[in-house]
């Protein structure tokens, strides 16, 4: 690790480089098998609100998301003006694909680092990354950060994953230098748009997305939803100078290869799939089959009226 980063870390996890294609779960094969998301064996404890553990995979998941957001979630980074020498933290790296992002922006004479829980996911961000980022296996409401270190705390779809998402706000606030700034990301604070000529479809195929998580996870539906407080979230953690600004990512046949592998894999194969099948009544699953199917003739990504919209929130404070 550079010298520059020693002042930094006041204690860390030990993780071990990988390629990316160490890390990676294979792409799902059918509409009702995949192995996208696997949950981590049921020996391992759980830590998150969403059953993250050090264990658990969905390293392929965050890359395909990375690919097909990568416009709005760099021009969500670029309103922040971000200058060189700023040292910047991702919390909840992922693979890692913002930390070069984050790198260009604060170069020359910058810091930046990330780290997250998975193992898989660090082993990922450790390739990815690039050589002028720092990455951790670390706890978000235990980081092993010095306080007072960093100008810019960058989290995306990661505060939703916590059990006291305003207790790891708080934490991540104490990295901060005075001043410094969290930016907030979350994906589909209002419903995504898949369906544009069935609203009907569209409505119960949320809704059972929502009935299968809060199973899963033994969620009522306040806690799953949760996140949508994102601004109230940062003024309970007595942060200042709260703002907040929503995009869409708007996407329209015909798709771009990264877009379609997207919604192919990490949603249709990998969010919804034979999972859903207990939560829909018999010709609403069949109807969903044959709109994920790319074997279908009806398949949904091939249609000439195909419009996806998905929202993108950055809400962003300051520590005085």
């Amino acid at each position: 690790m550079p010298s520059t980063c020693d002042s930094t870390f006041s204690r860390c996890t030990a993780s071990s480089e990988g390629s990316c294609a160490n890390s990676v779960s294979e792409p799902a094969t059918s509409f009702t098998r995949s192995r996208i998301d696997d949950p981590a064996p049921h020996t391992i404890a759980t830590a998150g609100l969403l059953g993250d553990t050090s264990a658990r995979d969905y390293a392929y998941k965050l890359q395909l998301f990375n690919s097909f957001a990568a416009p709005e979630l760099r021009q969500a980074m670029a309103s922040l003006d971000l200058k060189p020498g700023m040292r910047v933290l991702d919390a909840g790296c992922g693979t890692g694909a913002a930390l070069a992002w984050l790198r260009q922006a604060a170069e020359p004479g910058g810091l930046v680092v990330g780290f997250d829980l998975a193992s898989a996911h660090i082993r990922a961000a450790h390739a990815c990354a690039g050589a002028g980022a720092a990455v951790l296996q670390a706890d978000l409401m235990q980081p092993p950060l010095a306080r007072g270190s960093f100008d810019l705390v960058w989290s995306v779809n990661t505060i939703n994953h916590l059990r006291s998402p305003v207790e790891g706000v708080r934490r991540l606030a104490t990295l901060l230098r005075p001043g410094g700034r969290i930016a907030l990301g979350q994906s589909s604070l209002v419903p995504d748009m898949y369906f544009a000529w069935d609203a009907r479809l569209e409505r119960v195929t949320n809704e059972a997305v929502r009935r299968y998580y809060c199973d899963r996870y033994g969620l009522d539906e306040r806690a799953l939803a949760g996140i949508r407080g994102l601004v109230g979230l940062l003024r309970r953690a007595q942060l200042h100078n709260v703002t907040s600004h929503t995009c869409m990512i708007e996407r329209v046949a015909p798709l771009a290869p990264a877009d379609e592998a997207y919604m192919l894999e990490a949603i249709f194969r990998g969010s919804w799939g034979e999972r859903l099948r207990p939560y829909l009544d018999a010709a609403d699953f069949a109807e969903l089959a044959r709109l994920c199917d790319p074997q279908h003739p009806q398949f949904a990504l091939r249609r000439a009226d195909f419009h996806f919209l998905q929202s993108f929130t950055l809400a962003v404070a300051a520590i005085p």
